[in-house]
């Protein structure tokens, strides 16, 4: 998954869980607000009642109190009765207020139809059988009148009412009337209470099991959804933390460990052995005919071999030991405890019997033919680096003897080892001097002896070891990775030189030279050839570029193919070079894109003894003929393979029969030497009669 869609999915994971939370968060928070609301609402209600029922009863034993004081002051001695007169008068005063406040806080309305309801307070107060306001205010209006007339009889400050006591209707009867109504209204007020009461209980009740209703929803459609999502991309995030640490340890095709963990282990590895005073053998593998499979069978076919060979390595080792694939077809197992060189040597020719045994794959037997390097601690070396590039050694050696064999790491091949490190500095130093050369050698045409091209090779003269081969040195190049710095310093060298022949009008057909994959992979060939080209003087169509069968199999990814396509597009050709050697199919041979093949010098050799070999020139010559490809043959060295080739109808030869490759100057030579000669005018003198 690329960064973008991660980032959005986890944007809008986080927008979801902010937005979840809050909506759960004000929901509830609103569910406890209204239950506050509810709970204050009825702790305030029975506050108002307890309130009214307390004003009810104080009513009840004043209404009681100021009929019994009225009674005893009419008994009582003129000396007490200004006291009991008081006391009436404070009594029914506060009768009257408390009154007053009763009327304020229930809220009653003598017009409210409410009255007519006999389970009202209205009922209690202003309607039959109680009429509890009527008795209320005839007790305050008596009550007052009495104490008028006893404080004009006992001569006290007064100013109301002057008629006498027996005109004031305040006796038992209204003191009866009084508190039976009160009595009423406290029980009314009550059950109102009551009635309210459960109300507010109810609703309270209701609003408590909807908050649970509430908080399980939020539960079930905001949490537990939330919860899962977090729980389900926590569990995406372990997996692709896992995923990720065992790709970073792990090859992604066979599984087996990479050549990272390979380098971060192997010193503990060899450290545990040292400290058991083991022996640690390191088996270097690698399939003899992996690129055979791959360009014949396709890459699927490829990448099951290396499946089954990865399996059959960890079937063929133990829990303890490590199989690593270093990439490609190249393997390593490291054996913990490896015993003896018997040992090591029984327990290679078991591994090698087991992963050389036939693959089938989609019906076709496949016999990869795998080869073995073993170099083994602490005799070969104490080192991890060291180990392995010893093993790589005596895996090369192992695949010199013919492959499908192992071979152990010797003082030889030590020997080896340091001719090709020094062989390694002393190319590093000839690339940085510009020492490798370029010999020309002619191709010719059998038909006129013209020259048809020049192929441009490679040859280093070592300044302490003289001449090197170029099979020697550049199979160390193209390992170290060398090769696309030397092939751009002999086209260049090539070029140049090619350029002043042309100027010079010296006939040479076109100029050759080799190019491998690695060359071509590199981004900027396409621009460093035409730049050369163009700072030389030469003609793109004075170039060919020769290139093995196995560049043009190069999948189009490596963007060779394309790259050709524009080098041939500017007008440089392209050659075919050792064609039946290698795995192209015929669909390869296209004019489109080769202008010409070269035929692999084994099927040339003693071309006139082997008539399979004249056949398949034969064929090959008709092919490019009928294609309208031309085709050069290279490796005639004698007259009577220079005759046959000539009977074929193969007309463009290269070999030492013709001329050996040569340094600039002897090609110089030789070029001139075969230009055309120019006729000459000779002026006759003598008499003109």
């Amino acid at each position: 998954m690329s960064q973008q869609p991660v980032q959005t999915v986890s944007g809008k994971l986080i927008l979801l869980i902010k937005a979840g939370y809050w909506l759960a968060l004000l929901i509830i928070a609103a569910m406890v607000a209204a239950s506050f609301v509810l709970l204050q609402q009825t702790m305030a209600t029975q506050q108002h009642n307890h309130t009214l029922l307390d004003i009810v009863g104080t009513q009840k034993t004043l209404s009681q109190r100021i009929v019994f004081l009225a009674s005893e002051t009419g008994a009582a001695s003129r000396d007490k009765q200004p006291a009991l007169v008081s006391a009436l008068k404070q009594a029914t005063a506060e009768f009257e207020t408390n009154y007053d406040l009763l009327l304020k806080q229930t809220g009653a309305d003598p017009q409210s139809p409410a009255r007519l309801d006999p389970k009202s307070i209205e009922s209690v107060l202003f309607a039959k059988p109680f009429h509890l306001d009527y008795f209320s205010v005839g007790l305050i209006a008596n009550g007052d009148r009495l104490i008028s007339a006893l404080e004009s009889r006992l001569n006290l400050d007064n100013d109301g009412y002057k008629g006498g006591a027996e005109r004031v209707n305040l006796d038992a009867s209204v003191a009866n009337a009084t508190l039976s109504g009160y009595a009423a209204l406290g029980q009314r007020i009550s059950a109102e209470a009551d009635e309210r009461s459960e109300k507010l209980l109810a609703l309270h009740r209701t609003l408590f099991y909807a908050t649970l209703g509430v908080i399980l929803l939020v539960a079930l459609f905001i949490f537990r959804p939330m919860s899962n999502a977090i729980l389900r991309k926590t569990r995406e995030l372990v997996e692709a933390r896992n995923s990720m640490a065992f790709i970073a340890v792990h090859d992604g095709l066979t599984g087996l460990h990479n050549r990272t963990f390979l380098t971060d282990h192997f010193e503990t590895l060899i450290k545990g052995a040292h400290r058991r005073r083991e022996r640690l053998a390191v088996v270097q593998l690698d399939l003899d005919r992996f690129k055979q499979i791959n360009d014949t069978l396709g890459h699927a076919a490829g990448d099951y071999v290396l499946v089954v060979t990865a399996q059959r390595m960890r079937d063929s080792c133990r829990a303890s030991d490590l199989c690593a694939r270093l990439g490609g077809d190249e393997f390593v197992m490291i054996l913990n405890g490896a015993g003896s060189t018997e040992d090591i040597n029984m327990l290679a020719r078991r591994i090698l019997a087991h992963i050389n045994e036939p693959i089938v794959f989609q019906g076709t037997t496949i016999l990869p033919g795998a080869s073995g390097g073993i170099a083994v601690y602490p005799i070969d070396a104490d080192n991890a680096q060291d180990l392995l590039v010893h093993a790589d050694l005596a895996l090369y050696s192992a695949k010199k003897m013919g492959g499908g064999n192992f071979s152990f790491f010797s003082e030889e091949l030590r020997r080896e080892l340091d001719y090709r490190k020094q062989l390694e500095h002393d190319i590093k130093v000839a690339i940085s001097e510009k020492a490798f050369q370029v010999y020309f050698q002619p191709q010719v045409s059998l038909t006129n002896g013209s020259i048809s091209g020049i192929e441009a090779l490679v040859r280093w003269n070592h300044p302490e070891r003289g001449m090197i081969s170029p099979g020697e040195f550049i199979p160390v190049a193209e390992k170290c990775g060398f090769m696309p710095e030397i092939g751009r310093i002999v086209i260049s060298k090539a070029i140049n030189e090619a350029a002043e022949w042309n100027r010079a009008g010296i006939a040479f057909g076109r100029l050759a030279v080799n190019v491998s994959g690695t060359e071509l992979r590199e981004h900027d060939f396409d621009a460093f050839l035409f730049e050369t080209l163009e700072r030389a003087g030469l003609p793109p169509q004075k170039l060919s570029l020769e290139i093995v069968e196995s560049v043009i199999l190069d999948d189009e990814k490596t963007g060779i193919a394309a790259k050709l396509r524009h080098i041939r597009a500017a007008g440089v050709h392209l050659e075919l070079d050792d064609f039946g050697t290698g795995y192209a199919s015929l669909s390869h041979v296209n004019p489109n894109e080769i202008d010409r093949l070269k035929i692999d010098r084994r099927f040339v050799q003693n071309i006139h003894e082997n008539g399979d070999n004249s056949k398949i020139v034969r064929a090959i010559t008709e092919l490019a003929r009928g294609l309208g490809i031309s085709i050069v043959a290279e490796g005639a060295e004698t007259e009577a393979e220079l005759d046959s080739l000539m009977a074929i109808g193969c007309d463009q030869v290269q070999g030492y029969s013709i001329a050996f490759p040569m340094p600039q100057d002897k090609a110089l030579e030789w070029l001139t030497a075969r230009m055309p000669k120019k006729a000459k005018l000779r002026v006759l003198q003598g008499s003109l009669t």
